[in-house]
């Protein structure tokens, strides 16, 4: 005799029910598409809810026809009903709705990809694995930072993407779509943010070993403290005032870092790694794989490839405890 659980059908309700509450949670958060926060983000989203709109309907239609000739009428039909059902339900209703859909997508991709009215741009290289952020200023300079975005409100910007080394994907899932970053080429994308906050975007292209470990946060600010934040952002790295960060400053000089990284005001003017000159006002270390605090800060000089494998940094861990706390001490003072 085959026995039965009774308790299954309770199991079966608690399994649907857990996965619609995640399913729900998924919609919410700063690195959710369907948590808009940018013009082009909002119209990827409405698209998102008529494609899944329509596919329910195409859904139903099919199900129901099926109910409707095993459960309510399961009794032989005539070729006449037989050939309606199919060529309706199952050819004419589901192509009419996917060419709708079509169309409609189809209409949405010259808005997303217009570059007229542009109030700024901003320049980003994808590489492995971190971003390069240029903000061309008007005396025909740029400031440089790295793994960390700031875009003023209600304004529309122009991202200007490429990559040195290989394919990455640029992409902020609450403001905009995502755009293919393509060595030996310029692509382009239009963010215009609609709300101030902090979202995160990711390298969308697998694109090596630490490709999980690429991304960065984006701070959307009003225009002014946007404005004061760049004009802060331009100036050079304050010297050091502590003896601890004073110290920390001659190793970072010692051990060859200047070579890879440029702080602004000092010797250091490597071009090869992340511009540190304001790294200590930053969010993250690493692309966003560490907070950034001076722990962080000492795990990530001394044990490098342990955070992110691979990584071109070498790591320092053969410095004395002391002087890794120095080189942290500095840094967390570059703000």
């Amino acid at each position: 005799m085959i026995r039965t659980d009774p308790r299954q059908p309770r199991r079966y309700r608690a399994g649907w029910l857990l996965a619609t509450t995640l399913s729900l949670a998924g919609c919410e958060g700063r690195q959710s598409a369907l948590a808009p926060a940018g013009a082009g983000a909002e119209r990827i989203a409405e698209l998102f809810w008529w494609m899944t709109v329509g596919s329910l309907l195409i859904w139903a239609l099919v199900i129901g026809l099926a109910l409707y000739v095993t459960r309510a009428h399961p009794e032989a039909h005539g070729v006449r009903s037989a050939r309606w059902l199919i060529i309706g339900g199952g050819v004419v209703f589901p192509t009419t709705v996917l060419t709708a859909l079509l169309i409609y997508g189809l209409m949405l991709i010259p808005e997303l990809r217009a570059t007229g009215d542009i109030d700024r741009r901003i320049e980003v290289a994808g590489e492995q694995w971190w971003w390069r952020v240029r903000y061309p200023q008007e005396n025909g300079e740029a400031v440089e930072l790295a793994n960390e975005i700031r875009l003023p409100l209600g304004e529309r910007i122009l991202f200007r993407l490429s990559s040195p080394d290989v394919i990455h994907s640029f992409w902020i899932p609450s403001l905009a779509g995502k755009v293919d970053m393509i060595p030996g080429r310029i692509t382009e994308l239009v963010v215009e943010p609609t709300r101030t906050g902090t979202f995160r975007g990711a390298c969308a292209e697998y694109c090596g070993a630490s490709h999980a470990l690429m991304n960065f946060q984006v701070v959307v600010m009003e225009p002014d403290a946007y404005r004061d934040w760049l004009a802060h952002q331009a100036t050079l790295a304050r010297a050091p005032t502590a003896e601890q960060a004073r110290r920390g400053q001659q190793a970072f000089l010692a051990n060859g870092c200047g070579a890879c990284h440029t702080v602004r005001g000092t010797p250091a003017d490597g071009r090869l790694g992340p511009d540190l000159t304001h790294v200590g006002s930053r969010l993250g270390l690493g692309a966003d794989a560490l907070p950034n605090d001076r722990e962080a800060l000492i795990r990530w000089i001394g044990h490098t490839g342990e955070v992110k494998p691979d990584v071109r940094m070498p790591a320092f861990g053969m410095l004395p405890v002391d002087e890794l706390a120095a080189l942290a001490a500095y840094l967390s003072e570059l703000e």
